[in-house]
């Protein structure tokens, strides 16, 4: 079975959207799999070891396209036991150069299907959730790790400075990076009382970030 070829059919030849998603995954776990040098049996033991079975019959049958159904759970699976992203296996970049968002719609760029799938291509009028909030949280978390950082490497170097030209410009940095830390937590913390004020649970806040904004001890929960 190959990934491509449906871009030469005729328009009224087009396979159902059903297919073309399926086609797409088919595609690309056997690629993957053949990359690896793994048989359908190998493929078969290793998302058992992951925990949901998928026999190898059923793995076969799905490259070549005799399988009618594929479950979002195996698509997580295979995935995982091939070690690559669900979102890659059903918009394989780079492998199949155009595909279709919906039933009935036009053939696109399979970069764009696999944007507006995860919420990346910003279009007008769809609601994107917090999206765009999550990820200015993990950029700001970024941030802040990274400034912290380069701060106390800039410390180190006031501390290692062999005259006051060295010491001035360490302390210049560590000044730099300290207020650029403070900010990007500042704007964190901000950040996540909006996320809340929506009614929703901010991200779980990276161990390197605990001193933010520190959790509530759940023994004193259970007490209260």
């Amino acid at each position: 079975m190959t990934q491509h070829g449906f871009d030469d059919e005729e328009d009224d030849d087009f396979p159902e959207w059903v297919d073309r998603i399926r086609n797409n995954v088919a595609g690309e776990v056997r690629r993957r799999r053949k990359e690896k040098r793994w048989s359908a049996q190998r493929l078969a033991d290793r998302c058992e070891e992951l925990g949901h079975p998928i026999p190898r019959n059923v793995i076969a049958n799905l490259e070549s396209g005799r399988r009618a159904n594929l479950p979002l759970v195996d698509v997580m699976v295979l995935a995982a036991a091939l070690e690559t992203y669900p979102i890659c296996l059903i918009f394989p970049l780079g492998h199949v150069e155009r595909t279709q968002e919906l039933p009935f719609h036009s053939l696109i760029p399979t970069w764009d299907a696999m944007r507006k799938f995860t919420g990346e291509a910003d279009e007008f009028g769809i609601d994107d959730g917090l999206i765009p909030e999550f990820n200015r949280h993990a950029s700001l978390t970024r941030t802040i790790i990274a400034a912290r950082r380069e701060a106390k490497s800039a410390a180190f170097a006031v501390e290692t400075a062999t005259n006051p030209a060295q010491r001035e410009e360490a302390e210049r940095k560590a000044d730099e990076y300290t207020q650029l830390a403070e900010e990007a937590k500042r704007r964190l913390l901000n950040l996540r009382d909006d996320i809340r004020e929506e009614g929703a649970t901010p991200p779980e806040l990276s161990p390197w970030l605990e001193d933010i904004e520190p959790q509530p001890d759940p023994d004193q929960e259970e007490d209260a």
